[in-house]
């Protein structure tokens, strides 16, 4: 069995390549920077190709030859995407990351607009999302991310391959390169005795890298057009995702609900209404979670705490 991963390095690439490296795999990540590729993942065997999203004719030679799984983590435009059919028109099962981002509520509403969206408790697939960009959208910026991931994903789907979609919340895991963890984390290494946190009953669906790749790893086999939503399978208040990473980091001082004003860290997890996704049609196909979100950012905090060292 053989496994590339565009864009191999970060939290879900790592995730997935560790999974497949201890299953026999033969696995592949690409990156534009080797430095950045994980000592881990060289010790289980994994190679690293030095290559940019925009170098469709080296990734589509890379692709073609024997690839069972392909997880395209850099789909961000629709035409990349296209380009890169010659290669996956020979895969057995790819896998192309979509965002969570993607959905708006009957409104019109949406996560990186202007107010609150109030979707449906819990969310599924079938939610409507906003408008596809039009090609020379920057998928970047705050307005076209969702857009462009859109645009992916009706590519994906109108080419007939058997290309999965994953619509994931927010992810943690080892290597997060925006580690949400980091600034409470780094407040309880730092020896803060209290922590005072705005929303603490807020809850916002976490995306646990591990699970993910367990999720892909289940789908290997059983390659289908399909958009899957991905997440953990606990849904904790921003409250008790602090209370997970003071027992992950073993910090016992106090936590305490309280103002944005007086706040000592900033809350990533904080919104007025809360935002869960469904994921039974993933658990319909045999898909099982490792564990719970709350017991699963030991891996991103454990982390975290190691750079702060």
């Amino acid at each position: 069995m053989r496994a590339v991963i565009l864009g191999g390095t970060g939290a879900l690439g790592v995730a997935l390549a560790q999974r497949l490296g201890r299953a026999g795999w033969r696995v592949e990540v690409t990156g534009r920077n080797p430095q950045a590729m994980p000592p881990e993942l060289v010790a289980l065997g994994v190679r690293f190709h030095r290559l940019d999203r925009s170098e469709h004719g080296a990734i589509n030679a890379l692709v073609a030859a024997d690839t069972t799984l392909l997880l395209d983590l850099l789909a961000y435009r629709a035409v990349e995407l296209r380009a890169l059919f010659p290669a996956l028109a020979a895969v057995q099962c790819p896998v192309v990351v979509s965002s969570r981002a993607v959905y708006v509520d009957g409104q019109g509403r949406h996560l990186n607009g202007g107010q609150i969206p109030h979707f449906p408790i819990p969310l599924t697939e079938s939610q409507p999302t906003v408008a596809a960009a039009i090609d020379g959208v920057d998928p970047f910026s705050r307005a076209g991310y969702a857009p462009s991931k859109v645009a992916v994903e009706q590519a994906a789907l109108d080419s007939g391959l058997p290309i999965t979609i994953l619509r994931p919340s927010k992810v943690h895991g080892r290597r997060a390169r925006n580690a949400r963890t980091r600034d409470i984390a780094q407040a309880m290494c730092s020896g803060a005795e209290h922590i005072i946190l705005p929303q603490g009953d807020s809850i916002d669906h976490l995306s646990a890298a591990t699970n993910i790749a367990a999720l892909i790893h289940q789908l290997a086999d059983r390659p289908a057009a399909r958009i899957l939503n991905s997440a953990d399978p606990d849904t904790p208040t921003a409250r008790q995702i602090v209370q997970a990473i003071a027992g992950h980091l073993g910090w016992s001082g106090s936590i305490e609900n309280g103002p944005a004003l007086a706040a000592t860290v900033a809350n990533p997890w904080s919104t007025t209404h809360p935002c869960v996704l469904d994921t039974s049609a993933a658990a319909a196909l045999g898909y099982r979670p490792v564990d719970t979100g709350a017991q699963l950012l030991a891996e991103e905090v454990q982390w975290v705490a190691s750079t702060l060292r």
